[in-house]
């Protein structure tokens, strides 16, 4: 009994913060301040004058290392 009772304990203690989580993504929302967007916009420049391109599954994978480490 005391286990069940446990289990329904940790099941509210769960729900209740996943509502106050939920709650707060919702009500709470963040804004950049200036600086931030300053640097924001810089990153931006500096991805587009290098050429920045997003990698795709093929190319992750190329590029990683996935035959594993060899120790001698």
């Amino acid at each position: 009994m005391t286990t069940v009772i446990a289990i329904a304990g940790f099941i509210v203690v769960a729900l209740v913060g996943w509502c106050i989580a939920e709650g707060k993504a919702k009500f709470v929302n963040y804004q950049n301040n200036e600086q931030e967007e300053a640097v924001l916009e810089q990153n931006r420049q500096a991805l587009e004058q290098n050429g920045y391109t997003e990698l795709n599954i093929k190319d992750v994978i190329r590029t990683i290392a996935t035959t594993g480490y060899s120790a001698v």
